[in-house]
C-alpha cells in the first residue's frame, strides 16, 4: 500500500529498531511507495513512512532493493561533498559521502547477503543509513 511521506522532525530524527520477518509488509509497502514517487525519490527509509525500523529500499538496475537491517562494514578513504534534497523537507544540504561502500544485510527471504557498491548507488544508501540513525539530510 502507498504510505504518505512524513514530514514530522521529531520522528525522523529517531534512531532505528532492527527490523525482521514482521517487517516484510513494511518493505512491501515501502516498495509501493518509492515507486508512486519515483520522479522524485531515488531511495526510502522506514521511517519516512512513519515506521522506526531498520530498513531501506532503493532502485538499481530498473529494480528495487530492499535492505533488512544493513550495515556500512566498509567504505573507501575517498569522499567527495555533494548537494542533498530529500522528501521530508525543502531544500538540500552539503553533505560529504564516501566513493565506495560496502553494506551487510538481509535481504526479503531473511538472507544474508553483503555487496559493494560505488557511484549513485553508494551515495543513495549512505543517505539512507543516515535516515536510521535519525539524521536528517
Amino acid at each position: 500500500m502507498v504510505k504518505p511521506i512524513v514530514k514530522d522532525k521529531f520522528l525522523l530524527s529517531q534512531k532505528s529498531a532492527p527490523a525482521d520477518r514482521n517487517d516484510l509488509q513494511t518493505a512491501q509497502d515501502m516498495v509501493e511507495t518509492i515507486a508512486a514517487h519515483s520522479q522524485e525519490c531515488v531511495g526510502m527509509a522506514a521511517n519516512m513512512i512513519g515506521v522506526l525500523k531498520r530498513i531501506i529500499v532503493f532502485e538499481e538496475n530498473s529494480k528495487y532493493i530492499v535492505m533488512l537491517n544493513p550495515e556500512l562494514t566498509w567504505h573507501s578513504e575517498e569522499t567527495y561533498e555533494i548537494k542533498e534534497g530529500c522528501l521530508c523537507h525543502e531544500g538540500a544540504q552539503d553533505v560529504t559521502r564516501y566513493a565506495a561502500i560496502e553494506v551487510e544485510f538481509l535481504d526479503l527471504r531473511m538472507k544474508k547477503c553483503k555487496k559493494k557498491y560505488d557511484g549513485i548507488t553508494a551515495e543513495i544508501i549512505q543517505h539512507e543509513l543516515d535516515h536510521l540513525e535519525g539524521i536528517l539530510i
